[in-house]
């Protein structure tokens, strides 16, 4: 099968090119702009459906062809797209079976791209008609680097409603169960009476009265993915009849909530992702950070493509704030830095109308005397200069767990507090890894755990029984596992572990807990070192917030005590020494200097997790083969000691410590 794109040379740089927009003067105009920024691949094709099937069963390829010949004369490279993300105004008007239906039952309209069930057999026909058309066109064209297959699954229409969908999802849980008795186990039908005698009598979870059942609520997910999946599958191997270059889409990690990418890392040839600031964060570049580590880690550690992001503002936020001098480079070598091969934008030249017009671009409608065209030819160049990073793979010694379905049933209607939130507690202890200078993968609970000297589980609230033991072994192999409240719940299924709470980790933590004690909004609780504190047990004066839990010991030991709250005196934090590791449970969350990431300090110590020490924690510290980042997030310059090797950026020769400029970022092949 393929792998990574083998062209073009080095990584690759450009984004998304939609000439289509432009008269065909300004084609010449582009590619010649594409050549002084150092550009090598753009991606083409991903809204040209109407134009190049303009009715039904007549195609017209010339402009395509013209557009594809341009660019292999100027040496950029295709990333050509099938445009099946957004069906032409003909489709929609002759199959009117085919349009989104949303929850509560409405027909929605056109106007915009994913506005089709992605079960809809129409769709199925239309979709692989004029992919199987596109793909034996320009299979053997020069231009052509890789496959880029529809537009951002999930995006708009990662669920319908529609009869179609409600019939595939009937389908779908027939092949899952094999007969309905299995389901009404499965779902806990005998609450509320809601057994169902077929799988004919089952609905999709369209909107009802509150209370409905969680396992449907979790089966339609999954099944949706399924869905979008068996779309891209169809795709992929139409495409295959005539071509054996790789074939991808761009995913949306972590930011696209309904599509389990673990599910679909084995679809694609090399894992693809967009990513954008949200510039309401105060530090937006640690969630970047926490994304790409995300992406790497569905793509298996093997590297991996930026598809899109943005040189400056996007549109859709409420407040679309432009990037800082400076920022816009961070923000690329990080992603570099933590494993993609690529930089990628939405778009080469900023749109004139549309939706998307008042979204950055690499030629912005300032032109090119403007501040965002020369740093886009500046990063052509730092990443002409990175081309050896290329290939090589980013190592880590935590792990932290992800699982796209508990994701989705924490967030379910009717949990013990509505401030129980899936990437609230993620991001927590992310940012207190990414503040230790510690990089992180991320890893299903089922997976080989064995690589990792720590691994965290922030928000396990739905573990089934084998993820739970897979876990467990790892502890009495030697390793050390960190766990947040509310987790190991739930089976797979939405159903209570049998005991006490927490369920499926209540051994391997060594505790039980009797009841939770949800705080309010306002509430806070405070820790103190237990009456038999040990070392570990240092008086730092942390608080609590969201959560508090009567917990009693069961072969673990305290580690911090509630001093005050509902369960004051109670155990707040413990650890379980376990064969040749240990399991360490917070009950809390902590508040994120003196408590949460005192504690991940200590926890990181106790693993023997290696980490340089002394450095302010707005410094980036990432080594990806032998090169090592240093970004510097902050407004004054930082020294690193122990660097020695070639700036890769600046030529320079370091021979025991690196200035990083403020704002700047120091590359280093060591």
């Amino acid at each position: 099968m393929p792998g990574y794109p083998v062209l073009p040379e080095g990584l690759a740089y450009g984004g998304d090119y939609n000439p289509e927009q432009w008269p065909e003067e300004v084609w010449r105009e582009d590619v010649r702009l594409m050549r002084e920024a150092g550009v090598n691949l753009v991606t083409v094709g991903v809204f040209n459906w109407g134009l190049i099937e303009p009715r039904e069963g007549e195609y017209d390829f010339s402009r395509l062809d013209r557009i594809l010949d341009l660019l292999h004369s100027a040496g950029v490279y295709a990333d050509l797209a099938t445009p099946t993300s957004s069906p032409p105004t003909w489709f929609r008007r002759r199959y009117p079976g085919s349009r989104l239906v949303d929850r509560e039952g409405h027909v929605l309209g056109g106007g915009s791209r994913h506005s089709f069930c992605p079960s809809s057999p129409d769709y199925a026909a239309a979709s692989e008609r004029i992919v199987a058309a596109l793909a034996a066109r320009y299979a053997g064209h020069p231009a052509l680097a890789m496959w880029h297959v529809h537009n951002e699954y999930g995006w708009a229409n990662a669920h319908c409603y529609c009869p179609a969908s409600a019939e595939a999802f009937r389908a779908w849980l027939r092949d899952r169960y094999g007969d309905v008795g299995a389901l009404n186990a499965a779902w806990g039908t005998t609450f509320w009476g809601l057994t169902y005698g077929s799988f004919e009598e089952v609905e999709p979870p369209v909107t009802a009265p509150v209370g409905l059942l969680t396992g449907l609520q979790l089966d339609f997910m999954r099944f949706s993915v399924d869905a979008h999946i068996a779309c891209f599958r169809r795709e992929r191997e139409t495409i295959r009849r005539f071509s054996d270059l790789p074939v991808t889409t761009n995913f949306m990690i972590p930011n696209c909530k309904p599509m389990d990418y673990w599910r679909w890392a084995a679809e694609v040839d090399v894992v693809a992702n967009d990513h954008y600031l949200d510039s309401a964060r105060a530090d937006p570049h640690i969630e970047l950070a926490m994304a790409a580590d995300l992406t790497r880690s569905v793509a298996g550690g093997r590297p991996w493509m930026l598809m899109e992001h943005s040189t400056g503002a996007v549109n859709w936020q409420p407040r679309n704030l432009a990037k800082r001098p400076g920022e816009m480079r961070r923000n690329t070598l990080a992603h570099v830095a933590r494993g993609s091969d690529s930089a990628m934008f939405f778009q080469w030249r900023a749109s004139r109308y549309g939706a998307e017009k008042f979204h950055s671009a690499m030629v912005p409608h300032a032109g090119t005397d403007s501040r965002i065209w020369r740093d886009v030819v500046a990063l052509g160049a730092d990443l002409g200069r990175l081309a050896g990073v290329r290939g090589a793979r980013v190592t880590a010694e935590v792990a932290v767990v992800w699982d796209w379905e508990s994701y989705w049933a924490l967030e379910f209607e009717w949990r013990p507090s509505a401030d129980l939130r899936f990437r609230e507690r993620i991001e927590a202890y992310y940012e207190a890894l990414w503040r230790e200078h510690v990089t992180v993968d991320f890893v299903h609970p089922s997976a080989d755990l064995s690589p990792y000297r720590l691994v965290v589980a922030p928000s396990s609230y739905l573990i089934g029984e084998a993820p739970a033991k897979n876990l467990h072994r790892y502890v009495e192999a030697g390793g050390h596992l960190l766990v947040s409240y509310f987790s190991g719940i739930v089976d797979e299924n939405d159903t209570i572990h049998p005991g006490p709470y927490p369920g499926a980790l209540r051994e391997v933590l060594g505790v039980a807990v009797e009841e939770f004690h949800p705080l309010r909004g306002h509430e806070t609780v405070a820790l103190r070192p237990p009456k038999s504190s040990g070392p570990e047990s240092s008086k730092h004066g942390a608080t609590g917030r969201i959560w508090s839990e009567r917990v009693r010991l069961a072969g673990a030991r305290a580690v911090h005590e509630f001093a005050d709250g509902p369960d004051a005196g109670h155990p707040a934090v413990t650890r379980h020494d376990l064969g040749a590791g240990s399991a360490w449970y917070v009950s809390t969350a902590l508040d994120a200097e003196s408590g949460l990431r005192a504690l991940v300090a200590g926890v990181l110590d106790h693993a023997g997790v290696s980490r340089p020490r002394g450095l302010p924690d707005t410094l980036e510290l990432v080594r990806r083969g032998d090169h090592l980042f240093l970004i510097n997030h902050a407004d004054a310059p930082v020294t690193v000691d122990g660097v020695t090797g070639t700036g890769v950026l600046d030529g320079a020769a370091y021979g025991g410590s690196a200035t990083v400029p403020a704002g700047g970022v120091v590359v280093v092949r060591t």
